[in-house]
């Protein structure tokens, strides 16, 4: 299978194609914050929850005043996770895929600065004299914020793979 650019994986995952309007990324973000409200509760755990939508995504923040109460959830492997159902729990409702993002207590930040870490040796190694420099297997979420790191920093990348294998290949210009 042919290599897929940080230009085709942008369009991908956010391409003009199908992209829902304000009213239904409003609605994912209303049901998925209902769903993470009654998630938190079960857990007993406090949190206030944030909606907000922009790239044909809607975004959903979890946060609290005590760290504490949520560095469970903010694991990335929980984190994915719990994106995974509450995207699911969306799409029982409306009948459509959700494409919606989910940051617990600001996993989504810590996740890019690890991100940012990576692309940064991975670029060490190339300008020690390597042709290229492939990074782990990623959600196609992370492979598009490495593309956007990758491209800052005046290299190009290009995702390789299937499905769960599937990562990020970074070389020069």
């Amino acid at each position: 299978m042919a290599a897929v650019t940080a230009a085709d994986e942008s369009a991908v995952v956010d391409g003009d194609a199908d992209l829902p309007t304000q009213s239904q990324l409003e609605q994912e973000g209303d049901i998925a914050a209902d769903y993470i409200e009654e998630f938190l509760d079960i857990c007993d755990l406090d949190g206030d929850i944030d909606i907000d939508a922009r790239n044909g995504r809607a975004y959903i923040s979890v946060n609290t005043s005590d760290e504490d109460n949520l560095r469970v959830l903010s694991k990335p492997e929980t984190v994915n996770a719990l994106q995974e159902l509450t995207r699911l729990a969306v799409q029982n409702k409306t009948g459509s895929f959700s494409r919606l993002i989910l940051d617990i207590g600001g996993s989504r930040d810590a996740r890019e600065a690890e991100l940012a870490a990576l692309v940064a040796r991975a670029v060490e190694r190339i300008e020690a004299g390597a042709t290229d420099a492939a990074l782990p297997a990623m959600s196609s979420y992370e492979r598009k914020l490495v593309h956007d790191l990758v491209a800052a920093r005046g290299y190009q990348s290009a995702s390789h793979g299937e499905g769960r294998d599937r990562h990020t290949v970074i070389t020069a210009v």
